[in-house]
Order: C-alpha cells, then structure tokens, then sequence
C-alpha cells in the first residue's frame, strides 16, 4: 500500500487557525531551519539586506542555517508576535502538521495543549496536511 493511501487516524481532517500567541515560537530551545531564500525573504519584511539579516539573526549549525534564540529559548523574530509572519520560514508556515504531532491521536491533543489554535478554524482535509507536511520535509510518517 502507497503511503497517501495508507489510512491515518486524522482521515477526516482536522481544524486549525493560527491565533499568533507564539506558544510554538517560545521556550524550548531548537531550530528554525532556513534557506537563503527565506533569509532574502524576511530581510525583506524587516526592511533590511539579507546580509545584515543573516550576520544579525541567523546561525550557522554545521551546514544549515538556522534562526537564533533568545536566551530564554524564545525565537529572535518573536517580540509580541511574529515580526515576519507573512514571510515566515516554511517550517514555522507548516505548524502544526508535523510528523511528531501527527502520529496519533494522544500526540496531537498533547500538541494542542499548547496550541490553542488546534481545533479551530477552516477544516484541513487528509490531504492538505499531508501536503503541508510535504512541501516543508515534516512528512516522515505521513
């Protein structure tokens, strides 16, 4: 059986909306992976170059490139809010359709005790999130 055909447990898709509270962007310690051209993009948010962009917020972690943190773990682009929301990288764009979330019922009501935007808003069918998670490499057991 073909992985897309396989059935999951989220068949019938789930809801989700974004509230921006920035519970997924605050606390824990752990990476934000870019591209050159999400840093392109988000300097461009911010008004900026992307060169200052990178010296500034951006470092290296062997041969990627992930955002940086605050001391306390917190996302160097959350300051009551995201400052680059629109120009997010994909990895923050796909939450919270990620694998880990993803992989039964128990790990995504444990995700949306954190999230309260898990169960709310538009209906994401089966194959949106799979998509979703895809599109960004979050797909390990999609």
């Amino acid at each position: 059986m073909k992985q897309k055909d396989r059935k999951v447990w989220y068949e019938r898709g789930l809801r989700f909306e974004c509230t921006r509270c920035g519970a997924c962007c605050r606390g824990e310690e752990g990476y934000v992976w870019v591209t050159d051209a999400d840093i392109k993009r988000m300097a461009r948010a911010l008004g900026m170059d992307a060169g200052g962009f990178r010296d500034r917020y951006v470092r290296e972690v062997g041969i990627r490139k992930s955002l940086k943190e605050r001391p306390n773990g917190d996302c160097v682009m959350y300051r009551n809010g995201c400052r680059v929301y629109d120009a997010r990288p994909p990895q923050c764009a796909s939450w919270p359709f990620w694998s880990g979330n993803l992989e039964s019922e128990e790990t995504w009501r444990q995700t949306a005790r954190s999230c309260p935007g898990i169960g709310r808003g538009p209906l994401y069918t089966c194959k949106e999130i799979r998509e979703t998670a895809t599109a960004h490499g979050y797909a390990r057991i999609l």
